[in-house]
């Protein structure tokens, strides 16, 4: 049996996770509306649609934690501007800060059962799912650079040892 991540690995992950998201969200609040929900032929249709599937996967995810089973993701209609989509993603973050906060580390270890929007059952132990969600993050995040570059925007650094380099820290 592999040794889990700590809970206290876990939270500094998602504090950059929070981190790196503000400073994309931040970029994206200089494009004009229409950048913002134009289509460019990515995994989804336009910056818009990319980070509401950001969104809506933390959020999907948390509800899964939390014992429900969602057949079905947030829309990015539910969002038309990027206020609205940063206003509910910042609620969705402070639930999910709470329930970690509320996990111990003999409860991360615990194999948990989840369902799919497709309705197939999955179990993993609490942090394999929670890794799986912040490097979800993590891959999308280099989406929403790419799309920030097409609109000829300047991405900011939000990797890890950058965010620690510019003075990120959980640990002091």
């Amino acid at each position: 049996m592999s040794q889990p991540m700590s809970l206290a690995t876990l939270n500094e992950m998602f504090d950059h996770n929070y981190w790196a998201r503000d400073r994309q969200l931040q970029a994206c609040a200089r494009l004009t509306e229409e950048q913002f929900l134009r289509p460019l032929g990515n995994s989804f249709p336009s910056l818009r649609d990319t980070l509401t599937h950001l969104l809506a996967v933390e959020w999907i995810w948390l509800e899964r934690w939390r014992g429900r089973a969602p057949r079905v993701l947030l829309s990015p209609e539910e969002f038309p501007t990027l206020s609205a989509l940063s206003q509910r993603w910042r609620t969705v973050e402070h639930e999910m800060r709470e329930h970690v906060a509320g996990l111990s580390e003999e409860a991360i270890e615990w194999p948990m059962t989840c369902v799919s929007t497709r309705g197939q059952p999955w179990t993993y132990t609490l942090w394999r799912m929670i890794l799986h969600l912040l490097n979800h993050q993590s891959y999308h995040r280099g989406q929403v650079t790419a799309l920030l570059r097409q609109l000829g925007e300047q991405p900011p650094k939000v990797d890890f040892l950058d965010a620690h380099d510019m003075g990120f820290r959980l640990d002091s």
